[in-house]
């Protein structure tokens, strides 16, 4: 073949010189993201990285639906610097000091035994960010150490396809409605067909997120829920444009739930020992300490910082649940410590699912669990029984 000759490769070739360098391949470069090679699930050492790869692979209203807060995300901040505030010291002179390096993380809250005393928190609508939705959930959260999941009110499937999908605990969770009966319609079937326990949510009142806004015009599922989000409709004449459809909440709403709700009860969105002493009063079975992962008051205070008295006012009465800002093991070990029974995982488990699906909510949820155990053995407690608040030095401002 002489050099005039064209064959196939010096076409393709010469095909690819010509896109590389054609000033129309750049113009489909987002100039706003990180083109850089989405590493492989094995690479990544800690539930940060998966953030920053679900950033990757979604689209900007999917990612900042799952990464905002109320307003100015004052509350959203504080959440993550409060775990700085608080800083672990070893347990030398501990009971726990066996010189045996087994730990046991078990424990059983309303009978629901757990591996570690870690769940998946209820979080909306995961089928914006994999096919299968909170089935997917479901499944990388059995594959991790059979951790039980919260399924949310705003889940894009229904209870009995999330719970087929995998064999973990799944509790339920309510935003509660003025209509009695329906309440009961969609708890009703959850529990015949395995819910554990009910979680009712009562801190999204009149909630704003500006990141939304920002948002409202990029036409895709997961953004632009509007200025007050969620609720119900706004009535007309209301020159606030508040939804009304979470200004209603009184404590006769449990009282009235119990009667046909036969499996505990938990209140999430508690803040201050006033509310909880209230709680117990009307008669749950478990205190949720949340404040929605900072989306539901600005300039509100940590979980953490107030978790300590919420615990002080429970007295023990019932178990102690507690979410907002845990990214690390060592978080999990801090609310431990400051009191709480068990810590629930939102943001966290949805970056694994954003990332790889399944096998992103099970790698996520384990290297959880892993560096949990770590800072257990480095604060010398071998078992549950033994973290208390002698591990812990909070200096909150």
């Amino acid at each position: 073949m002489n050099k005039f000759e064209i064959s196939r490769r010096r076409s393709i070739e010469a095909l690819a010189g010509f896109l590389a360098g054609s000033p129309l391949l750049s113009g489909q470069i987002d100039p706003i993201r990180d083109h850089a090679r989405v590493p492989g699930i094995k690479e990544l050492l800690t539930a940060f990285e998966f953030e920053a790869v679900m950033y990757a692979k979604q689209t900007r209203a999917v990612y900042n639906y799952r990464a905002y807060g109320e307003e100015s995300e004052f509350t959203l901040r504080r959440n993550r610097l409060a775990f700085d505030w608080v800083k672990l010291a070893e347990n030398k002179a501990g009971t726990s000091n066996t010189g045996s390096a087994t730990v046991d993380t078990s424990t059983e809250i309303f009978g629901t035994k757990m591996a570690f005393p870690i769940l998946v928190s209820p979080t909306a609508l995961h089928g914006d960010l994999d096919k299968d939705g909170e089935q997917s959930t479901h499944k990388g959260a059995a594959a991790a150490s059979n951790t039980p999941m919260i399924l949310s009110n705003n889940s894009s499937l229904s209870f009995d396809k999330v719970m087929s999908a995998a064999s973990s605990p799944m509790w339920v969770q309510l935003y509660p409605k003025q209509a009695m009966d329906a309440n009961k319609a969609y708890l009703e079937p959850a529990i015949a067909q395995g819910a554990k326990a009910v979680v009712v949510t009562v801190d999204q009142l009149a909630t704003v997120y500006e990141r939304s806004q920002h948002d409202r015009n990029l036409n895709a599922t997961g953004g632009g829920r509007g200025r007050f989000g969620g609720g119900g409709p706004v009535p007309a004449g209301n020159p606030y444009r508040i939804s009304v459809g979470r200004l209603w909440y009184e404590w006769k709403f449990f009282e009235e739930l119990r009667t046909f709700v036969k499996v505990p009860i938990v209140i999430k969105g508690i803040l201050t020992a006033e509310d909880a002493k209230l709680a117990l009063e009307h008669g749950v079975d478990g205190i949720y300490v949340s404040n929605h992962g900072g989306r539901s008051l600005d300039y509100g205070p940590s979980t953490l910082e107030v978790l300590p008295e919420i615990v002080d006012a429970v007295g023990g009465k019932v178990p102690v649940l507690f979410d907002s800002g845990l990214r690390r093991g060592a978080d999990v070990l801090k609310a431990l410590a400051l009191g709480a029974n068990a810590v629930c995982l939102g943001r966290v488990p949805l970056w694994g699912l954003g990332s790889y699906g399944v096998t992103g909510v099970t790698r996520v949820l384990e290297i959880m669990q892993a560096e949990f155990v770590q800072a257990m053995l480095q604060t010398g407690c071998t078992r549950l029984s033994a973290i208390n608040r002698k591990i812990v030095l909070a200096n909150f401002p």
